[in-house]
């Protein structure tokens, strides 16, 4: 009866609704996800905790082949890598100096933590470039804004060794002026060879 079909064709119709309202759930899911992981691998970068191999390249939705084999992205993890491992290594070592007062080292903490928001921003740029197919954008336009990336990030890493360069030559200044005292001052005490 037509009752019966119109029935059917209701229910067929409910099916596909359904199907593709699991679809658009899935893809989602899968957004969600793909966004999870990327803030989350941003933040290991930004901290230090990561693998060339498993970032942004492993596990995430590449918006194409041509981008996903281009190898300024690895660089510019592998200049964040940089970033971290120097910038550690310059305030470990000038902390443990003893030669700079605390409110210098709370400049220097300053200055390095501005530098790692302003890389976590280039890494978070990166990942919208490389995975959003929101951003209306061409291959060679995505490929120009990780050029940009790479560029921007390079910057930050040849200032942080122009800063570290700046704290070191303060560092053997001061060093010098001290021994100096110390020589004058064993000098008129009567010590000196």
């Amino acid at each position: 009866s037509s009752g019966q079909s119109t029935e059917i064709q209701q229910l067929i119709l409910n099916a596909e609704k359904l199907s593709q309202f699991k679809n658009i759930l899935r893809d989602m899911k899968t957004g969600y996800d793909i966004i999870s992981n990327g803030y989350n691998t941003i933040r290991n970068i930004a901290e230090g905790n990561f693998s060339l191999h498993t970032v942004f390249l492993d596990g995430l939705m590449l918006v194409s082949p041509e981008v996903k084999k281009y190898g300024r992205i690895a660089d510019i993890i592998s200049l964040q890598g940089r970033i971290n491992s120097e910038y550690r290594s310059a305030l470990s070592h000038f902390r443990s100096s003893a030669i700079f007062n605390s409110g210098e080292l709370e400049y220097m903490a300053n200055v390095y933590g501005r530098l790692l928001n302003q890389s976590k921003d280039n890494l978070e740029d990166l990942l919208l470039v490389i995975t959003s197919s929101q951003l209306r954008m061409s291959d060679e336009e995505r490929l120009a804004q990780i050029d940009r990336i790479y560029n921007d990030i390079q910057d930050k890493l040849l200032f942080l060794r122009k800063f570290n360069e700046s704290g070191n030559v303060l560092l053997a200044q001061r060093k010098r002026e001290i021994n100096d005292i110390k020589g004058i001052s064993q000098f008129f005490n009567g010590k000196n060879p």
